[in-house]
């Protein structure tokens, strides 16, 4: 069996691809910074390395076939996101480099792309326009990938079992707003966490003549509406669903008042769909249930971890 190297094993994305992998029957080497990650698989082992200490990289991909790089820092220090996700995964990719490793993927975001309104949108067709220290920093990140010929993978939205960023968030904004906002009619490509790990780990894995592209979307085929997803996870949060709508500026002014993120709202209110059809024919993969039936699998996760710490 072939030999991966993974790294950010212990997040959210990357625990889902070493649970994929093992179940293919992979060899694994993951990365480890802290004691979140574990050899907890057959064919497993653990090394410690730190992106933000490329000395701490070397000898890491030695015997590997492929390298698939799930870590990156979210939020955090500037100087910090540039040392992990700019310079480490630079470093990274000329350790793989030195190394002869044959195949190297990076999990990165469609938040390159800034703000906008995507319909359908191939990464063939975009500019990348990040808004964020993250987001620039991990652009950054997938230029030392593309140049040494790597593929980069960009999901946008991704939910289930682990996820404490993107429903949290929605389920944050619901609770602020007293209604609806111009019936949510925009559109959203989500993807399933175990479908995303599937997806990468077939890349990593794929014959080179499979893949056509440096670059893959990763999400459903069929974007969600947000008057779909939303009432999804209002009930899952036991967030009661509004009876009115807003029009967007008196949802702002709410958020005004109420300390909510404008950033948020402005992420709901125009399209975000994202053509993923060359990556599911490439690796030769069905993209997994619609949203609806995907999204009931974890719903008894989302109760549990939702629920407020004070009882209400």
């Amino acid at each position: 069996m072939p030999t991966l190297v993974v790294t950010g094993a212990g997040g959210f994305i990357g625990g889902h691809v070493v649970r994929e992998a093992a179940r293919l029957g992979v060899t694994l080497r993951l990365t480890a910074h802290d004691a979140r990650v574990r050899a907890d698989t057959p064919r497993t082992t653990v090394v410690p390395a730190n992106l933000a200490g490329p000395d701490t990289l070397r000898g890491l991909c030695d015997g590997a076939d492929a390298v698939l790089h799930c870590a990156s820092l979210i939020g955090g220090p500037d100087a910090l996101c540039e040392a992990v996700n700019a310079r480490g995964t630079a470093a990274l990719v000329a350790e793989a480099g030195r190394a002869g490793v044959g195949r190297f993927v990076q999990l990165s975001t469609a938040a390159v792309y800034g703000r906008g309104t995507f319909r359908c949108a191939r990464p063939q067709d975009l500019d990348r326009a990040p808004v964020s220290v993250t987001s620039r920093t991990r652009a950054a990140g997938e230029d030392a990938v593309l140049a040494a010929g790597g593929t980069v993978v960009r999901p946008h939205m991704v939910y289930g079992r682990g996820d404490t960023r993107v429903v949290p968030a929605l389920v944050r904004l619901l609770r602020v707003l007293p209604g609806t906002v111009e019936g949510w009619r925009a559109r959203v490509s989500v993807i399933a966490a175990e479908d995303l790990a599937r997806a990468l780990v077939a890349v990593a894995l794929a014959p080179a003549e499979r893949l056509t592209a440096p670059v893959y979307h990763a999400c459903h085929p069929q974007p969600v509406p947000w008057h779909t997803l939303l009432p999804t996870v209002a009930g899952v949060a036991s967030v009661p669903w509004p009876e009115r709508d807003l029009s967007l500026d008196q949802a702002y002014d709410v958020l005004r008042a109420r300390g909510g993120s404008r950033h948020d709202l402005d992420m709901l209110v125009s399209d975000h769909w994202f053509d993923a059809d060359p990556l599911w024919k490439d690796v030769d993969e069905l993209p997994g249930p619609a949203f609806g039936e995907s999204f009931a699998r974890h719903a008894d996760w989302y109760r549990r971890s939702l629920a407020p710490s004070d009882g209400r």
